[in-house]
């Protein structure tokens, strides 16, 4: 982009782009190129190969467009470049108030609406709901869902809010700021209580990929020594806001599976189900029905 006697068509820069982010060892280099510069256009990735192709960039778009090059090879996430992301097929706004919601959460998402085809109400509790991602989903996947979302974090809360209007589905969400379940008033009780909850371990939080560690909330990411202060938390709390046989349905790093079933194990009402894995095959969530005596 540095050559101003080339004339640049988008699909010069896209090309130009994708080859120079590889050589600077960016994970995504063509996805990541088309992302920003449709974002820099105001349209979508599959113009970029069509309608536009050949069309000559703007001089304002070029530099809008190198700005958030520049930004990307500093780390910052591309979906806080761009302010969305895609899940489960939804567009959700997300901003570094909120975690960048994840493929691998869908997993969860999947099995809530599994097991909840056969009601047709599901009340379901979204703890540490972020953007919105995993209720949201729900509800616009359930049309009888009605659902809670609780966030420590009044911007993430903010934001989930949003998500929900801009999907339709904000008259049967409640948001409430809080720790856990704290906010929920005593008796009462839900079908689902889901969550995925800061699982990284204290100690490790500085071996994470620089775009995670320096730009996600670290409220988000930090589970304490070990990674279970908030799992064992919610583990013990959940059954007393869940319906008798209703399901706690958990995010787990991989490398904890083995531990956090353990976890369970300590709780006579809980009956584990297997293990479900992620799109990658590795172990992603834990869910639980209760079952008191």
């Amino acid at each position: 982009m540095s050559t101003e006697q080339q004339t640049w068509t988008i699909g010069a820069l896209l090309d130009w782009t994708a080859r120079f982010l590889a050589k600077k060892a960016v994970e995504f280099p063509r996805l990541d190129t088309e992302v920003l510069l449709a974002h820099a256009l105001g349209c979508e990735r599959i113009d970029l190969y069509g309608i536009r192709h050949g069309e000559i960039a703007p001089d304002d778009v070029r530099e809008q467009f190198r700005d958030l090059i520049r930004r990307r090879l500093e780390g910052c996430p591309v979906a806080y470049l761009v302010g969305r992301k895609e899940f489960f097929s939804l567009k959700l706004e997300v901003t570094p108030a909120v975690l960048i919601p994840r493929p691998d959460t869908e997993s969860l998402v999947l099995d809530c609406l599994q097991l909840a085809k056969g009601l047709a109400e599901p009340h379901v509790l979204d703890i540490g709901t972020g953007s919105g991602a995993i209720v949201i989903a729900v509800c616009k996947q359930h049309k009888g869902a009605r659902g809670t979302a609780i966030d420590l974090s009044p911007d993430a809360l903010a934001v989930a809010e949003h998500n929900a209007v801009k999907h339709g589905v904000a008259e049967r969400i409640r948001f409430m700021q809080g720790d856990l379940f704290e906010p929920i008033p005593e008796g009462e009780r839900f079908d689902f209580v889901l969550s995925n909850p800061p699982y990284i371990a204290h100690e490790e939080m500085d071996q994470l990929p620089a775009g995670v560690r320096d730009y996600e909330p670290h409220l988000a990411l930090d589970g304490g020594p070990g990674g279970y202060a908030v799992f064992d938390r919610l583990i013990d709390q959940a059954c007393r806001f869940l319906k008798p046989g209703g399901y706690l349905i958990v995010e787990i790093g991989a490398p904890q599976e083995e531990a956090a079933r353990q976890r369970f194990g300590t709780y006579a009402e809980y009956e584990l189900a297997k293990t479900i894995r992620d799109g990658s095959g590795h172990p992603r969530v834990l869910r639980a029905r209760w079952r008191p005596c």
